[in-house]
């Protein structure tokens, strides 16, 4: 479990992301991101948790309602 404290912004979640594969591709295991600690998400980054989220081998918890909606305003913004 990857936990992630305080800010994130687009240069945190892009190595974020490249942390989570080589451990991926090292163990093989599944990846939980628990963000329940996370106080501000700008929508660049939240478009890198929603990439992850739909990955095989990502999940995403802890999310907070503010969260959520930056991740769901991200993922509309893809389409």
């Amino acid at each position: 479990m990857l936990r992630v404290e305080g800010e994130m912004y687009l240069e945190d979640a892009l190595l974020l992301e490249k942390i989570a594969a080589e451990i991926h591709a090292d163990l093989g295991s599944r990846i939980v991101f628990d963000l329940a600690e996370l106080d501000l998400l700008d929508s660049e980054s939240a478009a890198v948790l929603r990439r992850l989220s739909n990955t095989s081998g990502y999940e995403i918890i802890g999310m907070e309602i503010f969260v959520q909606s930056a991740v769901n305003e991200a993922e509309g913004r893809s389409r």
